[in-house]
């Protein structure tokens, strides 16, 4: 009895081991990623006079869409952050309808996401984002046009413009890029963009690399009909996969960059195209998020866009799942944890090296806008709380535990 007892504790430790050093692995391999994609936004936010489009986006138009999205695009990937530059667009006298535009771009067709999706899943899941991305605002735009709620709409901006705004104004991009306060503003937006999200990160890829050991894969057949192919027609399996996804994604209550390693356990679990894209595609999706937006505009304008989005997600998810596969470029699912996990010597070692040091001119930029009278965070931290500020301190510790471990054992 002692025997299986300390064969159980032994394989219970060497699974944990396993876990946290699967999660650390994630980290590893998206280091550099997230270090270029941060500096890359922060040098458009900084140079980029966004004041000037918000003008343009007070009707339900193409232009004031386009606009949006490219908005969108140009600004950070943190879920919480794009909540709260929708609610600044909104005050500013932007139109819903833009306002959703904008949020769906800021959280899917920003650059270190791009990036990340490429390292961890491959080029077709890129593809299937940028063209997705662009797919859920037109599909989200035209769901509103169609079922617009306008008292609703018109009492939630009512109470959105009784709130403060403390947007940068305008300014000349030209002479900002040449001179020294402009790149410290770019180093203040790469740390301030951190600040934002490395709580969100850290505890999405903590969860990843423990659900990734030690969910059995039996969990996700169950839940994704992985084990019905063959038998259940394979367009009703896509579509089942493609309505559970945003649910499992809320599920998580991981937003943004977190829930990508999620998606990449997703995949070497069998989990299908449509199933991984609506997973991708649901950061906005998390009852956190939905909350915040509840917090702005009242609860049925806040349901109200949680199932805009939703149907957008669910349909975009199918059309991407139908068209990649009559085109014949459905990436192959099962790609090994292990290849995206692993240590080596590699180019993933040298782009950590370059992109460290990149880090700390960033830093270092950050501390000279502080010292000069800068210090002022430029973005809304509606997102931060005591217990997800516990919850990130927790995942650090039982990845540090986790490794130690996992290094005895070795």
């Amino acid at each position: 009895m002692r025997v299986l007892s300390w064969a159980w504790r032994m394989t219970s430790l060497s699974l944990f081991g396993e876990a946290a050093t699967t999660a650390v692995g994630f980290f590893w391999k998206a280091g550099w990623a997230f270090v270029l994609g941060y500096a890359v936004s922060g040098m458009i936010q900084a140079f980029v006079p966004k004041d000037r489009l918000t003008p343009y986006l007070g009707n339900p138009d193409f232009r004031s869409v386009s606009l949006a999205t490219l908005f969108g695009a140009a600004s950070s990937s943190c879920s919480f952050a794009a909540l709260a530059a929708a609610r600044a667009l909104v005050m500013k006298g932007a139109h819903f309808i833009a306002a959703v535009a904008f949020m769906f771009a800021s959280t899917n067709l920003v650059i270190e996401l791009g990036i990340l999706i490429l390292i961890f899943l491959g080029w077709q899941f890129l593809v299937a984002e940028i063209i997705g991305g662009l797919l859920l605002i037109a599909i989200s735009s035209w769901l509103m046009r169609l079922t617009y709620p306008a008292s609703w709409m018109e009492a939630a901006r009512e109470a959105v413009e009784e709130q403060g705004s403390d947007e940068e104004s305008g300014f000349d991009w030209r002479k900002r890029i040449r001179s020294a306060d402009g790149w410290n503003r770019v180093g203040h937006r790469f740390v301030s963009d951190w600040q934002m999200v490395w709580e969100e990160i850290l505890i999405g890829f903590t969860i990843a690399g423990f659900v990734a050991v030690l969910v059995p894969a039996t969990f996700w057949e169950a839940i994704f009909l992985v084990d019905r192919v063959g038998e259940l027609p394979a367009w009703l399996i896509a579509l089942e996969n493609a309505i559970v996804a945003p649910f499992v994604a809320a599920a998580t209550f991981i937003g943004s960059m977190g829930n990508i390693p999620l998606a990449t356990v997703l995949n070497e679990n069998g989990v299908l195209f449509a199933g991984i894209m609506g997973f991708i595609y649901s950061d906005l999706m998390v009852p956190p998020l939905v909350m915040i937006n509840a917090k702005y505009y009242g609860w049925r304008v806040a349901l109200y866009i949680a199932a805009v989005m939703l149907v957008s997600i669910v349909l975009t998810a199918l059309i991407m799942h139908f068209s990649f596969a009559a085109l014949g470029i459905t990436p192959e699912s099962h790609r090994a944890i292990g290849e995206v996990t692993q240590f080596a010597f590699d180019y993933t070692f040298y782009l950590n090296c370059v992109f460290a040091v990149v880090a700390g001119v960033m830093i270092w930029l950050h501390k000279r806008h502080v010292r000069g009278g800068g210090g002022h965070m430029d973005h809304d931290m509606e997102g931060d709380s005591k217990l997800k500020r516990v919850i990130a301190l927790l995942a650090a510790g039982l990845l540090i535990a986790g490794v130690a471990v996992n290094l005895f054992m070795d």
